[in-house]
Formats: structure tokens, C-alpha cells, sequence
């Protein structure tokens, strides 16, 4: 039953990973937009710029996982 759970929370394909990118992408946003309020200036962008950022650091990450674990999964198969 716990394994039947757990497979809810797998990322399996590319679309799901890109979905998850995006809503990471839209909530970076959001918080860079709060920090632009927040911190006027060259403090609040540099702050947007690490919160996209790491959004992109993050996706790439997903990404090469994904492709990893296919990898893997083909090499086991084989």
C-alpha cells in the first residue's frame, strides 16, 4: 500500500517534470515579485534573479535525473 503511495509521488515522464518546472517557475515568480516590493532597488532584482535561478538549477536537475534513471532502468533491462 505505502508503494502504491510513493508511486504518486514519482516523477515518471518528461511532462510531469516540465509541469513541476513550471509551477516552481510561477511560484519564483510570485516571490521574486514580493522581493521587488519589499527590497526596491538593485537588492530586489538581484533576489528575483536567485529566485529564477534557482528554478533553473532545479529543472535541469529533474531533467538529468529523469535521463539518468532511464538509463539505468534500459541497463538493467539488458
Amino acid at each position: 500500500m505505502l508503494r502504491k503511495v510513493s508511486r504518486l509521488f514519482t516523477i515518471k515522464t518528461r511532462f510531469e517534470a516540465f509541469l513541476i518546472i513550471y509551477a516552481l517557475a510561477l511560484g519564483a515568480t510570485t516571490r521574486g515579485a514580493h522581493y521587488l516590493d519589499q527590497f526596491p532597488g538593485v537588492g530586489g532584482k538581484l533576489l528575483f534573479l536567485a529566485t529564477t535561478g534557482a528554478v533553473f538549477i532545479a529543472g535541469a536537475k529533474i531533467l538529468d535525473c529523469l535521463r539518468f534513471e532511464r538509463a539505468a532502468k534500459e541497463k538493467s533491462e539488458a
